[in-house]
């Protein structure tokens, strides 16, 4: 044992590491003979000076004599301690270190049918880039306008209705879209009128917005109760469907016709294209009843017209547009900054685009000159898919409310039905042969 002063002399490390080594057991002072350690420390010490010779320390008789003498019993001990030292508790629980070894979930990849679940015959269908003649409400009812006839194909029992014939001095239909409840559609003509029609169980046509444009209304967005309305006159009017005088906003920027218009998902943004090759953001802030709307954006980088618009699901200030023939690229825009965040050259006319509402995909249905659906991973725009059947450019394009289910329709007269953005859950097993395009053609009329 070491003195205090001893102690007091050493280093500071040398005193960390003898406490240290002070501190490894601790003894049990319930097993001590305390008066008895005293006395071996002491004048133990002192018969240690002048030790009896022995004869052998090894012989019975010098164990038994030093025994006496130390006064040692059996399971005395002058110091004593515990047993064992306490079991190791590791910092890591095994568990949490456990799961460093297990291997990577790897997501499946999702099957994606390369040929469509339903084809429908769409005689009369006008082949007309300009036009948007497809939409699929929230009732889960399908419309589709051919030539002066628009039809409802109802999703949840397959049947087919007839909702009105315009007068074929009116006709054809130039564009049709559900509102966001599901059971108004409005339908604008080639005569520059629109008519809301109400499609529940009792057909009823409520009202026909007129004096807005001047030519046909060819393309059709819903903000709650306002229809935003673009025609060939350039005009883009926004229209109060509550109020007498529907008319309460006009955008002016494009000079030619408009083809395609979308709301933002907030209602806040609308993007609008046209036949001049441009692309205009508004916002409903800078609207002013005193003075002329102003756009936010204007974008004159696509060479051709701008009929193909999406704005994203999951990221509220991505657009993507598409350009027709002349141009062939997808751009994908930030509508706050007015930059363009990418462009892509899909080698073939752009003719509609659709977001993966589940997914971060994005769906691209093409004319000239292959007549394809290419699904894009986003944002690296890897092409996962194409799709092929259509024998004509596939000018529109609508998907389910619950946006597994895709309707394309095309030049060839013909509505078809693809499972594209399926079900990400569940895997579905690849089909020994895919089956003839139309196997299952009903007409729609």
């Amino acid at each position: 044992m070491c003195s205090s002063t001893d102690i007091q002399t050493r280093s500071p490390l040398q005193r960390k590491n003898s406490r240290e080594n002070l501190d490894r057991f601790i003894p049990n002072r319930s097993a001590m003979d305390m008066d008895y350690a005293h006395y071996m420390l002491t004048e133990g010490r002192k018969g240690k000076e002048k030790p009896a010779v022995w004869s052998s320390p090894s012989s019975e008789p010098y164990q038994k004599l030093l025994a006496d003498t130390f006064n040692i019993t059996a399971g005395r001990r002058i110091l004593a301690f515990k047993n064992k030292p306490p079991a190791f508790v590791n910092p890591i629980p095994q568990e949490l270190f456990s799961s460093f070894h297990q291997p990577k979930i790897v997501k499946r990849r999702r099957y994606i049918p390369q040929s469509p679940e339903r084809t429908l015959d769409a005689p009369e269908l006008v082949d007309d880039f300009y036009l948007n003649l497809l939409d699929w409400g929230s009732s889960n009812v399908l419309a589709i306008a051919l030539g002066d006839t628009v039809y409802l194909w109802d999703a949840s029992n397959r049947s087919t209705s007839e909702l009105v014939t315009v007068n074929s001095e009116d006709g054809p239909v130039a564009s049709i879209g559900w509102a966001p409840d599901g059971c108004h559609i409005a339908i604008g003509l080639s005569n520059s009128d629109i008519q809301i029609w109400d499609c529940n169980s009792n057909l009823r046509h409520v009202r026909t917005l007129r004096g807005g444009h001047q030519l046909r209304v060819n393309s059709l967005a819903w903000n709650n109760h306002v229809l935003t309305t673009g025609g060939m006159d350039a005009k883009i009017i926004n229209n109060d469907v509550r109020v007498r005088e529907h008319v309460v906003e006009t955008y002016r920027g494009h000079h030619q016709e408009v083809c395609g218009l979308k709301w933002s998902v907030s209602g806040q943004q609308l993007a609008s294209g046209g036949n001049d090759n441009l692309l205009f953001i508004w916002d409903r802030s800078m609207t002013s009843s005193n003075s002329p709307t102003q756009w936010l954006h204007r974008f004159e980088n696509h060479r051709a017209a701008v009929k193909a618009l999406a704005w994203c699901p999951f990221q509220s200030n991505l657009l993507a547009s598409g350009g027709g023939g002349g141009d062939m690229c997808i751009k994908f825009w930030n509508s706050h900054t007015g930059s363009c965040l990418n462009s892509v050259n899909t080698g073939s006319q752009v003719c509609a685009l659709l977001w993966n509402k589940h997914e971060r995909e994005l769906l691209s249905s093409h004319g000239f000159t292959e007549n394809q659906l290419i699904l894009w991973k986003y944002p690296s725009m890897v092409k996962m898919s194409k799709l092929t059947g259509h024998t004509s450019r596939v000018l529109f394009m609508t998907q389910s409310p619950n946006g597994y289910t895709v309707a394309t329709a095309a030049g060839d007269e013909t509505l078809r039905f693809w499972n594209v953005f399926g079900d990400p859950e569940v895997a579905k097993p690849a089909s020994k042969a895919n089956p003839e395009p139309f196997a299952h053609v009903s007409r729609i009329r």
